[in-house]
């Protein structure tokens, strides 16, 4: 275990003794970080710094909930953000989300080159990396766009060109693989 996830393990801890400190230090540590995955989900910086701060107030009113048992503290943190991040787009706020100046520019980018970028900057020695080394490559590809990215399965079949249901259960199939391999 690195000395980052004993100080989050530690930090979320001290949330749940009412320890103001402890929420500071996740927040010094991760913030940067939690608002760039909320803004690969939501594509605006103005949302995504929203949905981290409903994200910190969950994490300083839950933090008695985190066993580190079941995972990470930087993978319950995540979590939260993530969730609350796809759970904005599914309030039906989604065609909010891109104003009618970006929609081109959306188009035009290659949104998948960013999350693949994502899986190589993870952190080589970690269990998650090896866990999804291990899937083949297009099932690898749609969990990172499911989780990463925030697509739908819907986009996720119609960016890897995949009938629905065949992306729907390579994706089921490649978590299920990554559960046994992390347990």
């Amino acid at each position: 275990m690195t000395d980052q996830s004993t100080d989050l393990e530690a930090a979320l801890a001290d949330c749940a003794k009412g320890d103001r400190d402890g929420l500071k230090r996740i927040f010094d540590q991760e913030a940067g970080r939690l608002v760039a995955v909320a803004q690969r989900i939501l594509r605006r910086r103005e949302l995504a710094e929203e949905v981290v701060q409903e994200s910190f107030i969950r994490i300083w009113t839950h933090s008695h909930q985190y066993s580190p048992g079941r995972g990470s503290a930087r993978g319950w943190i995540y979590s939260i953000v993530r969730n609350r991040a796809l759970n904005l787009l599914r309030d039906g706020r989604r065609e909010d989300l891109v104003g009618d100046d970006q929609v081109e520019a959306l188009q035009d980018s290659d949104q998948l080159d960013e999350i693949m970028a994502a899986w190589h900057t993870l952190d080589r020695n970690s269990r998650l990396h090896e866990c999804l080394n291990g899937l083949e490559e297009i099932r690898r590809r749609g969990i990172l766009m499911a989780y990463v990215g925030g697509y739908t399965h819907g986009e996720i079949a119609g960016k890897l060109r995949l009938p629905l249901g065949t992306a729907k259960s390579w994706i089921r199939r490649g978590l299920s693989s990554l559960r046994e391999c992390m347990a």
